[in-house]
């Protein structure tokens, strides 16, 4: 990347990951199209989108992936351009990166769960665009390293959003509760996935935001991710959640999920 390019100098793109079992995408055409939202969001412009996908899985091949877990990663910047002139006029060429690596399951987090705190959520106000200006979220992982914890859950106008690369849910009651879509979160794929398995299952879900005050009175707390998938909370701010270990609902997500990526193999 040159260093003139808009990314480098102003985090001027977007990105997307994928996660790939056994040499196959999940869920490839919903991330894509995902990234296409983004891209039209910062009008970057950018054909045949499909084609990284194809990139991603040679890339998963030529590496020796294609056996176990792994994930693609794929950026676009705006490209290089004066870094204060027009922009509109003369467009700029795209710079366009993919690249894969392995992924090596968290056992440990989703047997036993993770420690998660609260922080202000700092973020703009387009949060539905997967930029790569990611400083309040590398800030409030940090934060959360400091406290000794695994994610920290991000908090606005007093109502829980999402995490710094999680989605979060709230159990009460047997009813599975999570922030509704919007500009205030990134939409996830996974988190999408979650709550397809919980129509499946019967599980009723409110897409209302939870009040960060409600944290230690739900049953449960669970994150979902593309490279996490599903992971039970068991500790927020440093106070049990529920009974201090991971739900029984949660449980049944996390089975139904590996049944649904057994079932795309």
């Amino acid at each position: 990347m040159s260093p003139e390019d808009r990314g480098f100098q102003l985090g001027d793109g977007v990105y997307e990951v994928i996660r790939s079992y056994s040499g196959r995408l999940f869920h490839a055409e919903e991330h894509l199209a995902r990234f296409r939202h983004s891209l039209a969001a910062v009008r970057i412009e950018l054909d045949d989108v499909d084609r990284l996908g194809v990139i991603g899985l040679e890339l998963i091949e030529k590496n020796g992936l294609s056996e176990g877990d792994a994930v693609v990663y794929i950026q676009v910047t705006r490209g290089v351009l004066p870094r204060f002139g027009p922009q509109l006029e003369h467009p700029a060429r795209p710079t366009v990166y993919v690249g894969v690596a392995g992924v090596e399951p968290d056992a440990r987090a989703q047997d036993q769960g993770v420690s998660a705190i609260t922080v202000p959520d700092t973020r703009w106000a387009r949060c539905d665009i997967k930029a790569i200006c990611l400083l309040p979220n590398v800030l409030a992982r940090l934060a959360a390293q400091e406290q000794d914890a695994d994610e920290a859950i991000l908090v606005r106008n007093g109502l829980v959003t999402e995490g710094t690369h999680t989605s979060v849910f709230g159990v009460r009651n047997g009813t599975v509760v999570t922030h509704p879509a919007g500009t205030q979160i990134l939409a996830g794929i996974t988190r999408a996935v979650v709550l397809d398995l919980c129509r499946q299952l019967d599980i009723s879900v409110e897409q209302t935001p939870v009040q960060e005050s409600e944290l230690p009175a739900l049953d449960e707390v669970f994150l979902a991710c593309t490279t996490g998938e599903v992971i039970p909370v068991t500790r927020v701010n440093q106070r049990p959640v529920g009974t201090g270990t991971p739900g029984k609902l949660t449980g049944r997500l996390q089975v139904a999920f590996r049944g649904h990526v057994r079932a795309l193999r």
